[in-house]
């Protein structure tokens, strides 16, 4: 018995598959097209997280100047220590809380901006203990936050009697008599030196100026007007 063989398979004319080059070609496309995506991406990534510190960097800064105008808003004098002092270097104040009352200062120390508060009180000595122990602020003491980087020099003014002056001037100062004092002179019907102290006007605003550098994420001089509204004094 004869074996068949199976009939010759039959192709179209003129159809063939790709080429090696006509692959290697779609394939270099293919790679110029990859590449230049993942730039694209890797571009859209790096804008998007420069446009993200940004952001984080502005809403720090805003919400270290809404904390200074909160501290400012509240600050009372308790005519035991003054109310607000700026020494050049140094922006203390009495701020008035639910509980009591605290010190809290503002400070430039190494480039940043330092915030210390202290306890909060509602006794007379532990009020004069605490502001006088801001007169020696290392930076390490607890209570003490760093409100922002970056900082090269803080200049603060003061706005009284219709005029932005220096917080510093001495026109500033008046002179309150003491408990004591005020004994002696009831006393004795008339005034005495004694028990004097000296102590300085609150202002009606303060122009706070930051002059800001590397590490603060921007640059230039930013200047704020903040109100104060002193808080009654409680009997």
């Amino acid at each position: 018995m004869t074996a068949m063989l199976p009939p010759r398979a039959r192709f179209p004319v003129g159809q063939g598959g790709f080429t090696l080059i006509e692959v290697l070609v779609s394939l270099l496309i293919l790679s110029v097209l990859a590449a230049t995506a993942w730039k694209g991406m890797d571009g859209i990534s790096t804008a998007r997280q420069v446009a993200d510190g940004n952001l984080k960097q502005t809403l720090r800064l805003q919400s270290v100047m809404t904390q200074m105008e909160s501290d400012m808003g509240q600050v009372m004098d308790t005519m035991i220590v003054n109310g607000m002092q700026f020494d050049g270097a140094h922006l203390r104040l009495t701020r008035r809380v639910a509980e009591g009352v605290q010190v809290v200062v503002w400070y430039v120390q190494r480039g940043r901006l330092l915030r210390w508060a202290s306890p909060v009180t509602y006794k007379f000595g532990e009020l004069q203990k605490y502001w006088m122990s801001s007169y020696q602020l290392r930076g390490k003491e607890p209570g003490t936050l760093t409100a922002l980087k970056g900082v090269e020099q803080w200049q603060v003014y003061c706005f009284r009697s219709g005029a932005m002056s220096n917080c510093q001037s001495t026109g500033n100062v008046f002179t309150q008599p003491t408990q004591a004092q005020g004994a002696a002179s009831g006393a004795t019907g008339g005034q005495s030196g004694l028990g004097a102290l000296m102590r300085e006007q609150l202002p009606n605003a303060i122009r706070s100026q930051l002059t800001l550098g590397e590490g603060s994420g921007f640059g230039g001089t930013l200047t704020r007007d903040i109100m104060l509204a002193p808080q009654p004094t409680q009997n």
